[in-house]
């Protein structure tokens, strides 16, 4: 396998970037931004940042997982069912704070990663095999994702 280290420094200073973007999509937030409905139906920025904090809280131990053990099984979740089930309306700060963290530790982990453990793989469970390069490209974009769509809730927009 062909390996872009390019493409690599790029998603890695995507991820590693990713909070900054995220701090000033919430940036003066009050709590009306926080809760504003939106019209599409996709969640509140509120909302938003708990999901951030369960996937970066998944991402984590997927990683570890990859890089830890052969083989691994990857399992998927229902999002959807995690943010009702785990009531995505209260405050935001401590979830916000695992963002935080767990991005942070999670950049170290990847930062240190020799070329044989760049190249370990598993198996999702929903969607096949799954690498720690599949794994970097999947969560380098996503909160830049979700920062974006705060940025549509605050405003009002779907």
């Amino acid at each position: 396998m062909t390996v872009d280290i390019d493409a690599r420094a790029a998603q890695l200073e995507r991820f590693r970037t990713a909070v900054e973007d995220l701090d000033d999509a919430l940036a003066g937030a009050t709590d009306e931004d926080l809760d504003r409905p939106q019209a599409s139906g996709e969640w509140t920025a509120r909302q938003i940042v708990h999901h951030l904090a369960d996937s970066e809280s998944m991402a984590y131990i997927r990683l570890r997982r990859l890089i830890a053990e052969d083989q691994p099984v990857i399992h998927g979740y229902d999002e959807p069912e995690w943010a009702r089930r785990l009531h995505y309306e209260r405050p935001i700060a401590s979830s916000w704070a695992v963002v935080v963290a767990v991005r942070a530790a999670s950049l170290e982990l990847l930062e240190s990663l020799t070329e044989e453990e760049w190249a370990r793989t598993g198996t999702h469970s929903e969607s096949g095999a799954y690498s720690v390069e599949r794994w970097l490209a999947n969560y380098a974009e996503h909160t830049h994702d979700h920062a974006d769509q705060i940025r549509r809730a605050r405003r009002g927009e779907a």
